[in-house]
Order: C-alpha cells, then sequence, then structure tokens
C-alpha cells in the first residue's frame, strides 16, 4: 500500500470512526482538513509509509474518538495536529489557524510539550481538553516506541516519563485512558528489561 493509499485508508477510518461515535457532519469534514493538513508534512517527508510518525495524525485522533467516545470537533482536529517529536512534522499555528480557526490552533498551542521540566504542572494544571489531548497524543507516541530508530536511551527516557508523568495524569483525567497507560508502560518496561 503506498503513503497516499495508506493516508486515504486512515482518512477514511477516521471519518468512519467520527461518524459511528456521533461527531456532527461539520466537525467530520473539519476533522477530514486537519488530518489533511497533519498530512502533508509526512507525505512530503517519508519515504517509508510504515514510519512510525507516517499515520501518528490519525492514531492520536482514533485514540479520542475510541477509548474516549470524543466528539468535541475542535479537539478531534487539535488531535491530528499537535506533534511532540518531531518539530519538522509539526504545522504552523498561522496555518491552523487560518484553516481550522482559532480554537484548533489554541488547543495545539497549549499542549505541553514532553521532556520539560515543568511538564507534570503544566498537565495538571491545565483544563481537561489539553490534557486528554496530551494524553493521547503521547499514548500512540508509547505504543510505537519500539519501533522508532532511536538509541535505547530515548526509549528509556520516554517511557519513564510516561510512568512518572503521563499514567499519574491519565489516572486523574479518564479511567479507559489510564488503563492504556497502565498497559503499555508495563509492556515497555518488560521490553527494556530484555535490551
Amino acid at each position: 500500500m503506498g503513503e497516499e493509499r495508506r493516508g486515504a485508508w486512515m482518512a477514511a477510518s477516521l471519518v468512519r470512526a467520527a461518524r459511528f461515535t456521533g461527531v456532527s457532519a461539520d466537525g467530520v469534514h473539519a476533522l477530514s482538513r486537519a488530518y489533511a493538513l497533519a498530512m502533508k508534512p509526512r507525505v512530503a517527508t517519508f519515504e517509508d509509509d510504515h514510519h512510525p510518525l507516517f499515520l501518528h495524525p490519525g492514531r492520536s485522533v482514533l485514540v479520542l474518538l475510541r477509548d474516549v467516545s470524543c466528539v468535541d470537533g475542535p479537539l478531534l482536529c487539535a488531535a491530528a495536529l499537535v506533534e511532540s517529536e518531531d518539530a519538522e512534522l509539526r504545522i504552523s499555528g498561522a496555518d491552523i489557524r487560518a484553516g481550522l480557526g482559532g480554537d484548533v490552533a489554541d488547543l495545539v498551542q497549549a499542549v505541553p510539550m514532553p521532556g520539560t521540566e515543568s511538564l507534570a504542572e503544566a498537565l495538571v494544571t491545565a483544563d481537561e481538553r489539553v490534557r486528554l489531548l496530551a494524553l493521547a497524543e503521547r499514548l500512540d507516541h508509547l505504543r510505537h516506541a519500539h519501533l522508532r530508530e532511536a538509541d535505547e536511551g530515548w526509549r528509556a527516557a520516554a517511557h519513564a516519563e510516561a510512568r512518572s508523568i503521563y499514567w499519574p495524569v491519565a489516572e486523574r483525567t479518564h479511567a479507559r485512558l489510564a488503563q492504556r497507560y497502565e498497559h503499555w508502560c508495563r509492556t515497555f518496561a518488560r521490553r527494556l528489561e530484555r535490551a
């Protein structure tokens, strides 16, 4: 399946999942635009359409649709546009604002980035929409960390941060996301022990 086909397959999956969850027609349309915007730098950057970051925008949205039953259109759009790992794949705030409006742009900008000293405080004090957005996006990165071409130090640091910060925040925010974090933190703990 080529890059364009894999991207189109995910776009169709998002539409089906959003409709099934009860997202409004306008929300589904906006989500499709947000996903297309998020995919532009990915299609231009990755020669390998199976790169772990290629379908990240769609997978982050699916976490909110399937695990949270989210029907908040701007929040779902923002989920497609948050990128906490690769700055080159981020869409500018101006482009988000122009294409999807201020609410989506503000949500994306409000998500605290991992690796910062004040991450725990920023997540705990953020409003629930921002916490859900940050948790869904980071969960997808954690789920695919074993596929990333990064050193073991990066994986160990990402796991430690998820275990010490994201998982406890998930427990305070949403029961299903907390279960997902518990599963993946334990899974990666075992993988790291074997490495």
